[in-house]
């Protein structure tokens, strides 16, 4: 014990709770846990003691061996499992002929990979008009327009986060139970703690047994100070509580959890609501940022989802999660061309470093092959 004691180090996060393995939504597996500290004397800490500023952002050689930041791999190493992707490259890497028969399978192709049956439609019309005009001499020139059009669409909700002009920034996120909201907040602590901001954890999903455990190890693993009450405390209150504790600390970023029951339960979108009003007493305009969480695998779903949360609590921005798994990848065409809604990051992969910024270019290039056969 007097060992254990010795090596721990000078400063600890500032709320002392106890640990809980982190349990990672998007894969719904239990990541390898973080070092156990000191046990908690209460269960919850809702008035940490005053500190000027959170400490700044751990270097990465600090983190543990898999949220270190080595080589990360790239946008089409991860998105070439796709269901978009792996559609595409079936129709192109067979140098096909410009003709009906091809764009009827690449029609095909869009709407099953999720982009919606309008959107599709839309894009293999211009495309269609292109080729009777002879503007493609062969399928490589037809897969640099299908890229151009792609991204065109994208770019207008290619709008990355920006946290300065209010401290502290509060971020409210949302979502639907398992799409990978309380791990998402995780790896953007990390992100903002890397770029040197003060971060502050609500634990404000208090409807979830394990939420407000997985929350608190989150902030173990990446020093960020949580928030949090016990299981079944009122969510509004938690979120509150966090956001005095996070002006009287001078902190940069505030970033609550909610509960993700279904999103056709209107207690749920009543007690976001709530959260809303409650906030808006400390600050009339936090939240300052809401972002909704989809799964990328949920297809048209996802629709829905957007639709139900910007009416209850006024979504501003998205994060799609688990693009790199089975995902099929045309939802996020499909939720630009409907809303228009920023995409502010989407997720690659298991660790930290692979919540990205939406990159627009990068996205479609990992969508679609590198070139038709014999065009390499």
């Amino acid at each position: 014990m007097l060992k254990f004691l010795k090596k721990k180090p000078a400063t600890e996060p500032a709320p002392a709770t106890q640990e809980a393995p982190v349990h990672d939504e998007q894969r719904g597996d239990a990541a390898t846990p973080p070092p156990l500290a000191r046990p908690a004397t209460r269960p919850a800490m809702t008035t940490p003691p005053a500190a000027p500023h959170a400490p700044p952002g751990p270097p990465a050689d600090a983190l543990p061996d898999h949220e270190s930041v080595p080589a990360r791999r790239s946008w089409r190493e991860r998105l070439s499992g796709n269901g978009f992707a792996r559609g595409l490259a079936s129709l192109f890497t067979r140098n096909p002929v410009l003709d009906d028969a091809f764009l009827d399978e690449l029609e095909t192709c869009l709407i099953t990979a999720d982009m919606g049956v309008t959107g599709a439609t839309e894009l293999i019309e211009k495309l269609r008009k292109r080729v009777a005009r002879r503007e493609f001499a062969d399928a490589g020139a037809l897969l640099a327009a299908l890229r151009a059009e792609l991204v065109a669409r994208l770019e207008p909700v290619q709008q990355p986060l920006v946290t300065a002009g209010h401290t502290p920034f509060v971020i409210l996120m949302v979502g639907v139970n398992g799409v990978g909201k309380t791990t998402t907040i995780g790896k953007l602590a990390w992100r903002l703690r890397n770029e040197g901001r003060g971060v502050l954890l609500a634990a404000g999903d208090t409807f979830r047994a394990a939420a407000v455990e997985q929350l608190q190890s989150w902030g173990a693993r990446h020093a960020v100070p949580v928030i949090a009450q016990g299981s079944g405390a009122d969510a509004a209150s938690v979120i509150f509580d966090a956001l005095q504790t996070a002006r009287a600390r001078g902190i940069d970023v505030m970033i609550a959890d909610t509960a993700g029951r279904l999103h056709t339960q209107t207690g749920l979108m009543d007690e976001l609501a709530k959260i809303r009003r409650v906030l808006g007493k400390l600050d009339p305009q936090a939240p300052h940022e809401v972002l909704l969480v989809i799964d990328g695998t949920t297809g048209q779903n996802a629709i829905h989802q957007v639709r139900q949360f910007r009416e209850a609590v006024g979504v501003t921005g998205l994060v799609v999660t688990k693009l790199d798994g089975t995902a099929k990848g045309g939802v996020v065409f499909a939720l630009a061309r409907e809303f228009g809604l920023p995409i502010r990051f989407v997720g690659l992969g298991e660790t930290a470093g692979d919540l990205r910024e939406f990159d627009a270019a990068a996205f479609v290039d990992g969508l679609l092959p590198t070139a038709p056969a014999g065009h390499a």
